[in-house]
Formats: structure tokens, C-alpha cells, sequence
């Protein structure tokens, strides 16, 4: 690509410089807004985007169990894709991670040779600025939250807003049954606002269940993934 720089031959002159930056630099702009995310495929660390319509499962992953995997697995099975998990360095109601915790977290997947985009944006309208064009796979009790007008100041226009939005950026939900309060729920149990209908594609329940979250998994004994 050619930038037009319309300099001045005889008083102007170009400087071109480049930087590189270690894994733990990378991560520490990443947490203090100086890159918005980096993408890690195997054991590599990939700053940028990756190409292609993926797939994301968004979590914490503290620790990632074979529900994730089996999740983004079903997803996928609902049509062809790129598989990504996503985990945001920042959280709305927690201090952010530290380095050495997304390394410890991420490597969860790179051992596995998964990918793993690790943004700072812990919002899925913002993850969908990021990672346009993407389907966004969530449990239904997320679909439950994201149609909540509470969660929008109370008002059911700035709902619409918020998603319509997501859906103009060219995102989707692929949503996963679980259980909600003692009950089994499928995307079929939920009203979803007319507008919004085409945005929210629902996994199978015989494609897949499984009820187990992370933080039951860390309340069991011998919850370390090697242990899975």
C-alpha cells in the first residue's frame, strides 16, 4: 500500500522505523489500552485479527473444561467456520488480569493448539467492534441477560440499540441450552424481541448439554484441567 505523504523533497525527509515487543510488553498494553487485542494460534502470538468468519466462545476460563470444548465444537457443527475462543483482560466488576494470569490462562489452549483472542473489551458490543462478522456462541442464561432491559439502564429502546448495533457490525449469537434456576432452557423458552429473532441461532439440545460451570468445577476436588 502506497501512502500519498505529499513531502517536500528538499526540506522533508522520511524516517521508517519498527518496533518489537515481547509477549509480556504486548500483554501490558493490551491491559493498559495501547492495543485493543492479540491473537494466539498454537504456540504462536499473533497481533491482529484473525481472517475469516469465526466462531468465538467468550469466557474467563478459569479453568477451560471440556464443556467449552464441546460447546464451540457443537457451534461449529451448526455450520463451517473458524473456531476462536475469546477471553477479555478486563473485567466490569474486577481488577484486570495480570500478565502472568492471561499467560497461565491462555496457555490452557495453546497447549491444545486452540486459538484464543485475548482483547480488553469485556462487553459484547465492544468485542463486536473488534471481531466483526463474527457469531458469538453463548449459553442461553447469556441470551437471558443481553435481551434484559435492566442491564440497559431499564429502557427496552436502548436494548434494541445496543444489538441492533452488534447486528449491523455483522454479528450473530449461537446459543446453547443450560440450566437457569433448577431448569433445563433452550432458546425456545425465551422471548426474544421480533427485531432481533434473526440474530439469535440456537444449538440443538441433542448436539449438546452439559450443566457444568467453571466455578463448580473449581469447587470440586482436583479441578486442575490436567485433571479433566
Amino acid at each position: 500500500m502506497t501512502v500519498p505523504l505529499d513531502l517536500d523533497e528538499i526540506h522533508d525527509t522520511l524516517h521508517a522505523s519498527r518496533s518489537d515487543f515481547t509477549e509480556d510488553e504486548q500483554l501490558d498494553q493490551l491491559v493498559n489500552g495501547e492495543t485493543c487485542m492479540i491473537s494466539y494460534s498454537g504456540k504462536q502470538t499473533i497481533a491482529g485479527p484473525i481472517k475469516g468468519r469465526r466462531f468465538i466462545l467468550s469466557g474467563s476460563f478459569n479453568p477451560l473444561h471440556e464443556g467449552h470444548l464441546k460447546l464451540l465444537d457443537a457451534a461449529c457443527s451448526v455450520a463451517e467456520c473458524v473456531p476462536c475462543f475469546e477471553m477479555s483482560a478486563i473485567n466490569a466488576d474486577k481488577p484486570p488480569l495480570t500478565v502472568n494470569e492471561i499467560k497461565k490462562r491462555v496457555g490452557q489452549f495453546t497447549e491444545r493448539g486452540k486459538t484464543i483472542i485475548v482483547t480488553n473489551q469485556p462487553f459484547f458490543y465492544k468485542k463486536a467492534e473488534l471481531l466483526a462478522d463474527s457469531s458469538f456462541v453463548i449459553g442461553i442464561d447469556t441470551a437471558i441477560r443481553l435481551i434484559d432491559p435492566k442491564y440497559y439502564e431499564g429502557s427496552h429502546a436502548k436494548m434494541l440499540e445496543v444489538l441492533m448495533g452488534i447486528q449491523k457490525l455483522g454479528c450473530d449469537f449461537i446459543v446453547a441450552g443450560r440450566k437457569v434456576a433448577e431448569c433445563y432452557q433452550t432458546l425456545e423458552d425465551v422471548q426474544i424481541p421480533a427485531q432481533l429473532r434473526p440474530m439469535f441461532k440456537a444449538i440443538p439440545k441433542e448436539d449438546f448439554r452439559a450443566d457444568i460451570s467453571s466455578t463448580e468445577l473449581r469447587q470440586k476436588p482436583g479441578w486442575k484441567l490436567g485433571m479433566l
